[in-house]
């Protein structure tokens, strides 16, 4: 099994599939390609993006079905080409079962908030993730995180 160093949960071992590469990386991290999620069953439904190459680099994250459950998805095609999948159709743009998608938690001194805006989408089949940046603004990078984190 491989093991990765974490600079928050040391050396960890870590199954394959949970491993993601994004082609691009992340905007503002684009050499960072390879991550693990990691996922704690003490602090769920939180999971964490901890970086393969740098062992301090980690994003605390929540399923956006956790934040909204109704959320509506915009991926564009070129997102899903780097995943490595086929477009949503029109009567898929609910969550399709194939996806991960995570909002990316930012803490400051006030309430914690998710990015809505530009979730992290993973391709389970593939293990290609893209941060799918929205060019709308249905959601905030701000939304307000509220009682999963109090």
């Amino acid at each position: 099994m491989p093991q990765a160093e974490t600079q928050q949960f040391g050396t960890i071992d870590f199954d394959e599939r949970d491993a993601v590469e994004f082609p691009l990386g992340l905007p503002a991290f684009e050499t960072e390609r390879r991550f693990v999620l990691i996922r704690r069953d003490e602090v769920k439904p939180v999971v964490f993006l901890q970086s393969l190459q740098d062992k301090s680099l980690c994003f605390v994250t929540l399923p956006v079905e956790s934040l909204d459950p109704g959320y509506q998805p915009q991926i564009s095609e070129e997102d899903w080409n780097l995943l490595g999948a086929e477009s949503a159709t029109d009567n898929e743009r609910g969550f399709r079962r194939d996806l991960t998608m995570l909002a990316i938690l930012s803490v400051t001194d006030s309430r914690p908030t998710a990015n809505l805006l530009a979730p992290v989408v993973v391709h389970r089949a593939t293990g290609k993730g893209v941060q799918a940046i929205r060019m709308d603004n249905a959601y905030s990078h701000q939304h307000p995180v509220g009682a999963l984190c109090s």
